[in-house]
């Protein structure tokens, strides 16, 4: 009776897992009902955030990112795979990140996009404005913890990256390592081994100028355990390689008689509720750079200089030519005086 009720509490808790693992983007196990079921989806250090630039806290002593291993290509293959929500790419643990309060390894990357025609897509967003889509590469304090699933449930056990990705003219050879080889995992569940590359190229170039604040996982179970790091400057794709990204992928699985497209994976900015964000290079309050600030300000003050030196030249025009009638006066004035 004992091992048959145990056997029995056992299947309801795997019934209520697998149930609990459901989530979506939208409807009735869509964003606003994640809290639910993932009670920390509700909680008051959630992900992602809009970032008022203006209202960041310079912190010089934050260090640069400093990826490592992510361009030694020891595995041949990465492993590329469809869950449903996203397209993630497993990466090897010979990838770390330094320049944070603590080694981290690599774990996985993922992307986040909308549908074509709109705006958004990205879930960060700086002082309101969101990208086209997002790359997110997650980590783990490898320093302090043994694995991923040890990590995720402490204050200090992840690391996420965030970068911006925008939309141009020109296609971006490192995204085209993952885009290529979309068609293959079109459905829900699929995986292929793609050519491993240089996951470092997929960064922007300028790893010293970002956003740091703490966070939580972007999906369920929204576990504030991440340490963000969302970089100020943007990477650039071609319009074509979005729209591949927007079109190509699928929520369900192959043979499903109603196949949904993935799109729209983002999650909205959540409340700040009195965080604080750091920046690693001074902002000023409409969010220009240093080397922006100092050049408006050397401009104004050239200016200044070049208004003040033109008064002074036409004032000493002035001078010389009232000196001159002074003096033509003194001289006429003069010849009168002894004429007379």
């Amino acid at each position: 009776m004992l091992v048959a009720l145990l056997l029995l509490q056992g299947a309801s808790q795997v019934v209520a897992g697998g149930s609990r693992s459901r989530w979506t983007y939208a409807g009735p196990y869509g964003k606003e009902h994640w809290e639910a079921d993932f009670p920390d989806c509700g909680g008051t250090a959630q992900s992602p955030i809009d970032i008022q630039t203006g209202a960041t806290w310079h912190d010089p002593s934050l260090l640069p990112v400093l990826p490592l291993g992510y361009g030694s290509l020891w595995d041949d293959t990465f492993t590329l795979h469809n869950n449903g929500h996203t397209v993630k790419m497993s990466l090897p643990p010979t990838m770390t990140l330094q320049g944070l309060p603590w080694v981290c390894t690599a774990v996985q990357l993922h992307l986040h996009w909308g549908r074509q025609g709109q705006a958004g897509g990205s879930e960060h967003r700086l002082d309101g404005e969101a990208a086209p889509a997002e790359l997110h590469v997650v980590h783990y304090n490898s320093e302090t913890y043994a694995n991923l699933s040890q990590a995720q449930h402490q204050a200090d056990g992840l690391a996420v990256l965030g970068i911006l990705i925008e939309a141009g003219d020109t296609p971006n050879p490192a995204y085209d390592n993952i885009l290529r080889h979309l068609d293959s995992v079109q459905h829900a569940g699929q995986s292929i081994s793609i050519p491993a590359f240089d996951v470092g190229e997929l960064l922007p170039q300028r790893l010293g100028h970002f956003y740091r604040y703490n966070g939580s996982l972007t999906t369920p179970p929204c576990l504030q355990s991440v340490l963000w790091t969302v970089f100020h400057q943007r990477v650039r794709i071609s319009s074509a390689q979005l729209q591949q990204l927007q079109q190509t992928l699928f929520s369900t699985e192959l043979g499903s008689p109603h196949p949904q497209p993935l799109l729209d994976n983002f999650r909205e900015p959540q409340a700040l509720n009195d965080r604080l964000v750091l920046a690693s290079f001074p902002v000023g309050p409409t969010g220009y750079s240093t080397g922006e600030i100092i050049a408006i300000v050397f401009g104004v003050l050239v200016g200044c200089l070049g208004v003040g030196l033109a008064a002074h030249f036409v004032a000493k025009r002035i001078r010389t030519k009232r000196r001159r009638e002074h003096d033509v006066v003194f001289k006429s004035s003069s010849k009168r005086v002894t004429v007379g």
